[in-house]
């Protein structure tokens, strides 16, 4: 046992020590111009990005990141790095949104690609590997996006994740480990996690119904029937609406132009409703019948279903209906601690977001009372006494 606990301490010293950062940006200049490439591809009028902090920040030169400038725009624009493969190894996907906009309508999500991608053709129907990030679009839509690309075929994910949708920095981590499981993380706080298999249809089902099994014919599955015993009472069946016993026949009523007169109908008060036997336990009931299952000749376990082949670029390929989006903090690694470190340190990006945005709207707020016409404040002071209770006149009630 000691050996084996050796052994199993000197692999993980052998991976920290092997842990890489594939790509990172965090927008610090106008270099990126030069690294990343927007989309020609024809029939999309695409959108620019322009780099800032935006309007509240915690750092005005950490924080900048490149922001959706156009708005009811395209927007196309990707990087290459490096290739990898995360065989064996963990993936981390990591990178923050600021929908500062407070937006309606708009993705901001990121994909991956291999290295197949033609940047500058690069639009909604580009092949990728992995889709991740929030989107949201009026109230019904707020979620974020986990797709994966399997054999040819894009994988949405089967569980609902809801994403944030404030007006602050957010940061969005994919943790793809190599026994196959999942971790999703907003601000370092897990929010997901599942396995590949039971969480994405990449692989048919493991068992399928029998197509050989059918339902007896005497199978009875209804746990309830009618009392054959009961009967319907001599008393039961009365009309549901009878003539108005004290209407009478108006002293106008002109038989000759008006027509015989007829009571109108009101609801029987005898009326029983439709008669039914009692419901009974079903002597023969043998419960509800199950399909039987067989195993699935089309199903092939896949212990790889977290390999990607290879990485290679990196894109914002989306749609905004009002722009301002804000994306920043890159981050594609192995190195599970690294991504931690980086999340924990963005904690304070929120919080300065935060109180340089409660400053501004407080200033706001003390400027525009202070640019009040003087007779707007005498007109509300006055719809506030008007509001208040007065004496009643008593002449008024009178």
């Amino acid at each position: 046992m000691r050996a084996v606990a050796l052994a199993f301490v000197s692999l993980l010293a052998i991976y920290y020590v092997n842990c890489e950062v594939y790509f990172e940006e965090k927008f610090p200049d106008d270099s990126w111009e030069s690294n990343w490439v927007y989309s020609e591809h024809p029939g999309k009028e695409f959108g620019k990005f322009k780099l800032t902090a935006g309007k509240f920040y915690n750092d005005p030169e950490e924080d900048k990141g490149l922001q959706t400038s156009e708005d009811a725009r395209f927007y196309a624009l990707s990087r290459k790095f490096k290739p990898f493969s995360n065989e064996d190894k963990p993936l981390v996907v990591q990178f923050s949104v600021k929908h500062e906009q407070d937006i309606d309508c708009g993705g901001g999500y990121l994909k991956v690609f291999d290295c197949k991608l033609d940047q500058k053709d690069m639009h909604g129907e580009t092949p990728y590997e992995i889709m991740f990030g929030p989107d949201i679009c009026g109230p019904g839509t707020k979620k974020v996006h986990v797709i994966f690309s399997y054999k040819g075929k894009n994988h949405l994910i089967k569980k609902d994740i809801r994403c944030k949708d404030d007006v602050y920095t957010h940061l969005y981590t994919l943790i793809v480990k190599p026994d196959n499981t999942y971790e999703v993380l907003i601000d370092n706080e897990k929010v997901e996690s599942g396995e590949l298999e039971a969480d994405w249809d990449f692989l048919p089902p493991k068992k399928i119904k029998d197509p050989e099994a059918k339902k007896p014919e005497d199978w009875d599955d209804k746990p309830t029937i009618p009392d054959p015993e009961d009967k319907k009472p001599e008393d039961w069946d009365k009309p549901e609406h009878i003539p108005d016993p004290d209407a009478s026949k108006p002293e106008d009523w002109d038989d000759e132009m008006d027509g015989e007169w007829e009571p109108p109908m009101i609801d029987n008060p005898d009326y029983k409703g439709v008669w039914a036997p009692k419901q009974i336990d079903n002597p023969a009931y043998k419960g509800p019948w199950v399909h039987p299952e067989i195993d699935n000749p089309e199903y092939t376990a896949d212990s790889k279903l977290y390999k990607r082949d290879e990485l290679c670029a990196v894109g914002l390929d989306l749609w905004q209906v009002k722009s301002g989006t804000i994306f920043d903090n890159f981050l594609i690694t192995d190195d599970l601690e690294v991504a931690k470190e980086r999340g924990e340190a963005l904690k304070k990006t929120l919080e300065g977001e935060k109180k340089m945005k409660n400053e501004q709207d407080e200033a706001e707020r003390e400027k525009e009372k202070a640019e009040k016409p003087d007779d707007e404040e005498d007109d509300e002071d006055l719809d506030e006494e008007a509001g208040e209770a007065a004496p009643v006149d008593e002449h008024d009630e009178l």
